[in-house]
């Protein structure tokens, strides 16, 4: 959402988000959950509109955000690790 944001108040075109993870774990009981999230097979993706007026990132609220035909999978619980 936040790179197509910078795109439009850019007047770019969206493309590739490139992070870095930090500190990026497992934790040992969360095991079966992974497995099961690595498992499914992913959804289609859903479509984003903004509104088209604005042209700087801080005038975004979240009524100018639209998400259609989001769809996901249940949630996978998981305790909290001790």
């Amino acid at each position: 959402l936040l790179t197509i944001m910078i795109a439009q108040v850019t007047g770019l075109e969206p493309g590739d988000f490139i992070h870095c993870l930090g500190d990026a774990h497992i934790y040992s009981n969360h095991f079966d959950q992974v497995e099961q999230q690595l498992d499914r097979q992913p959804l289609p993706l859903p479509t984003v509109s903004l509104n088209p007026d604005i042209d700087c990132i801080f005038d975004f609220v979240y009524d100018d955000i639209l998400i259609q035909n989001y769809q996901f999978h249940s949630a996978l619980p998981a305790p909290v690790a001790v």
